[in-house]
């Protein structure tokens, strides 16, 4: 139930929402000044959350610094799902977040882990049969991995699934912590909470940085559709962060 309400109510949350629910309230409202007072409300919610600066401002804020590289080698990187879409055919595609696989791939070929644990299923709430484990695990036999490397796991639908499934697969597998966990650097931050919250040792290896490092233009504070949806990514974070300190 939680998982079904979790995606339903997810829209109340977004910034177009909030300015479309204060622009509604100001139609039907017949006192002048508080009709007033809530367009300017949505007006200004509009152009702080579509603009560059703000978004980038949070980026620096939320995200986790990228891994320091070090001669330590793990026993295993776990990364996440996420970053493995399905198209109207019922395929599976990689999506914008796919920087999550190449990083975890690159430190399994190259020794930094000796095995890699993926976790996800399919996040739907009415899933069709698509699971994500199984495009992965296609995607790494074409890269020539053996299977006795890898662990799947294609039950998790989040992210707290995702720790507790990891937790049986790495303990049936006799892997020793620490271990490396591989998911972007917006969702790091709650990722690492739920996984110590399970008992589960990992370090840090961010991917999808978005925290940019350069200079600031004056179209940085023009409305910008994209930077709406990055709000929305932090602001899910944000929520699901404070969620997950109180479960």
């Amino acid at each position: 139930m939680f998982f079904i309400l979790s995606k339903v109510l997810v829209v109340f949350i977004f910034p177009l929402t909030w300015a479309f629910g204060l622009l509604v309230y100001a139609a039907f409202t017949k006192r002048q000044k508080r009709k007033q007072a809530l367009l300017i409300t949505a007006i200004t919610l509009l152009y702080f959350f579509s603009n560059r600066f703000t978004a980038d401002t949070m980026a620096r804020i939320w995200d986790v610094a990228p891994y320091q590289p070090s001669a330590k080698t793990y026993s295993c990187v776990v990364l996440l799902g996420g970053f493995v879409s399905e198209d109207e055919s019922g395929q599976g595609y990689f999506n914008w977040a796919a920087d999550r696989y190449t990083q975890a791939t690159k430190l399994l070929a190259n020794h930094t882990a000796s095995h890699l644990l993926f976790s996800g299923g399919s996040s739907d709430i009415y899933p069709d049969g698509f699971c994500e484990a199984g495009f992965v695990k296609a995607e790494l036999k074409k890269q020539n991995f053996a299977d006795s490397l890898i662990l799947l796991d294609g039950k998790a639908r989040n992210t707290a699934e995702n720790a507790i499934f990891a937790k049986q697969l790495l303990k049936q597998a006799n892997l020793q912590p620490p271990y490396l966990m591989v998911t972007s650097a917006f969702h790091m931050r709650r990722a690492m909470l739920i996984f110590k919250k399970a008992g589960i040792n990992v370090v840090p290896y961010t991917s999808n940085n978005m925290a940019p490092i350069r200079h600031i233009y004056l179209k940085d504070f023009l409305p910008d559709v994209d930077a709406i949806s990055q709000w929305n990514i932090y602001i899910k974070e944000m929520v699901g962060y404070i969620v997950a300190c109180l479960s």
